[in-house]
This record gives structure tokens, C-alpha cells and sequence, in this order.
């Protein structure tokens, strides 16, 4: 089995798992987007086991939401997404962006389709750049 490396952006934790995904969502829930900040959060499912701290363990925070049966879990210094249980322990949720390589598993399906934000199909369709200085809108 091939191992994958992840870590979040401050380079403070970092781990390390096999690449043995059983599901890969593009979720556009509302929570989602407000976790990441983004149009949808891209996670993949694999089992609670599949994963090893290799440094940072202590930095990670995690947030249980108060009534829904959703979690997250990210740096205590830089903030980024993280590698996380579910609440029921079934599943370790892993954020596709936290990884250094790329997955096997291609996403499945995108979920939670009618809380889409509204300018993602829009944005999807603008013009490609490859960095800031390209769009001189930034600069």
C-alpha cells in the first residue's frame, strides 16, 4: 500500500497514512463552507486507524459543533484544516488539501448540491491564471 504525507501550512503537525480511501466528497453544505472558507471542502473517508501523527499532535485543535453531528479539526497556529474522527468514530475524515501527494481515489460525487454557493458555477467558468501577477487585478 502506498503512504501518503500531509501536514498543515505552518509545518507544526504532520502525518502520515495509507492511501486506502473508501470515499471522496466534494461537500457544498453550508457548515462546510464556513469551515473552509471555500465554495466546498474536499474530504476523503478512510478507516479511524489509518493514520499516524508524525509530529505536531498537541497543536491540533478540534471543534465539535454544539447540535449538529459534524467536527473539524485544524492547527492551533496556522489554522489550517487537519485530518479529524468523526463524532460517531466510524470514520477519519481527511481533507484532500492537508495531503503532500496525490490520492488514488478521484472524488465520487459532490454532495449537498442545493446549499451550492451561488458564484460557484460562475467562478468555475472565469479565466484561468497561473499565479497573482498574472491578474493584475492583485497588483
Amino acid at each position: 500500500m502506498r503512504k501518503l504525507h500531509g501536514a498543515c501550512l505552518c509545518g507544526a503537525v504532520t502525518f502520515s497514512l495509507d492511501d486506502d480511501f473508501s470515499h471522496f466528497y466534494l461537500c457544498h453544505c453550508d457548515q462546510c463552507k464556513k469551515l473552509t472558507g471555500s465554495a466546498h471542502a474536499s474530504n476523503l473517508f478512510t478507516q479511524p486507524h489509518n493514520i499516524r501523527w508524525e509530529q505536531g499532535e498537541q497543536a491540533i485543535v478540534r471543534y465539535n459543533h454544539p447540535t449538529r453531528t459534524f467536527s473539524n479539526a485544524f492547527c492551533g497556529q496556522c489554522g489550517a484544516n487537519l485530518p479529524y474522527l468523526s463524532q460517531s468514530g466510524k470514520a477519519l475524515i481527511v481533507p484532500a488539501g492537508s495531503l503532500n501527494e496525490q490520492p488514488s481515489k478521484s472524488p465520487d460525487c459532490q454532495i449537498f448540491c442545493d446549499e451550492q454557493a451561488p458564484w460557484h458555477q460562475a467562478g468555475m467558468l472565469t479565466k484561468h491564471c497561473r499565479d497573482f501577477r498574472s491578474n493584475s487585478y492583485y497588483y
